[in-house]
């Protein structure tokens, strides 16, 4: 039964990706004169199921066989082309774009040059190229792990204050973002499914360097309203979270916050105000199951409490029934009586028959 659960948690995860990277144009280099020959082919029916769901590639090859990787792609259904051009042609570009025009896949022999290095990234940026993937016998660790997101900018910060192997690479993909190019995906190519795992899940298992935003959190839009009733629904039926409506939501919608991890909606969070009494409530704070347990409740919480500053509101308060440790011992809350809220929300929680304990916080 749970390993049912499981697999449907997991084809739920791919499939909110599907719509978003349909029509996108991803450029995919594969050392493959390094990696085993079954990394390579797991790679090539990873790029027929993209290409399956719409997405348009195009595979540049890092060293060995060209000959021999275009054939595997053909034993696989990738409907490839092998461009005619080198990486550094001026006219390469152009032959790739007539290849994705007839609804092929071009594979670029890159052959001595590396995965980030000028003409590759140049390449990509010529392309307007959503991603650049690179499969590698090495990826890059930070302390000892892949950084699963890292802004360009932070790159040289992180390269003097921390331990990296494949510093140089790391350089690299930060610059290629600081020209141009959206998303840097480096991947260790020896890791059993690397590819899907990096791009049908929010957090990845490479490092990525991005020149967008990657973590957001935005004011609630109309539009937003069902997935957040869908997203908070589980909570509300296991009464950890106040049940709302539509109605409800949309007459206060000022009042949230939704958080977007790779432009996907994982949690939320509100401040409802209360002037009279010169105080706000941290509210229908939620995280998805499958984003809980890596800090986005904290982030949700302190983006609140920094809008009440920002209002002038001195304290802040929270009720719940099952986050008492979250909010005393991680986040600061003391715990107060009832007779600390405000009379319309006490009124509120004795209506409710809520047993939720009261914490509150005062704000510098």
């Amino acid at each position: 039964m749970w390993q049912e659960v499981l697999v449907q948690n997991d084809v739920r995860a791919v499939l909110q990706y599907v719509p978003q990277f349909r029509g996108r144009l991803f450029v995919v280099m594969i050392e493959a004169g390094k990696l085993p020959e079954a990394a390579v082919a797991e790679c090539l029916l990873d790029l027929a199921a993209l290409e399956d769901v719409g997405v348009k590639l195009v595979i540049v090859v890092l060293g060995g066989d060209v000959k021999d990787l275009y054939d595997w792609s053909l034993e696989c259904e990738i409907k490839v082309a092998m461009a005619r051009q080198k990486i550094d042609s001026t006219q390469l570009a152009q032959e790739v774009r007539d290849i994705l025009a007839r609804g092929q896949v071009p594979v670029v022999d890159g052959s001595g040059h590396g995965a980030l290095d000028d003409a590759m990234v140049k390449l990509v940026i010529d392309l307007g190229a959503a991603k650049l993937i690179a499969l590698l016998e090495k990826g890059i660790l930070v302390d000892g792990a892949p950084v699963h997101a890292v802004r360009a900018a932070d790159v040289t910060l992180m390269a003097q204050s921390r331990e990296v192997v494949g510093a140089e690479l790391l350089q690299q993909a930060a610059i290629a973002c600081t020209r141009g190019v959206p998303r840097v995906h480096v991947l260790d190519g020896l890791q059993q499914g690397v590819l899907v795992d990096e791009l049908f899940s929010n957090e990845g298992v490479g490092t990525m360097v991005h020149a967008d935003s990657y973590q957001v959190i935005r004011a609630l839009a109309a539009e937003d309203i069902p997935e957040l009733l869908g997203m908070i629904g589980r909570s509300v039926r296991r009464s950890f979270l106040v049940p709302r409506n539509y109605e409800e939501i949309e007459s206060r919608i000022e009042d949230y916050r939704v958080m977007l991890i790779d432009d996907n909606v994982v949690g939320c969070v509100a401040l409802h105000e209360y002037p009279e009494d010169q105080c706000a409530e941290v509210a229908c704070l939620y995280v998805k199951q499958a984003h809980e347990g890596r800090g986005y409740g904290a982030v949700l919480v302190k983006h609140a409490e920094q809008m009440a500053v920002e209002k002038r509101i001195p304290r802040v308060f929270a009720l719940t029934n099952r986050a008492v440790v979250f909010f005393r011992d991680r986040m600061g809350y003391g715990e107060v009586g009832v007779e600390k809220l405000p009379a319309t929300r006490r009124a509120m929680l004795e209506t409710s028959g809520r047993r939720s304990q009261v914490f509150e916080k005062l704000l510098s």
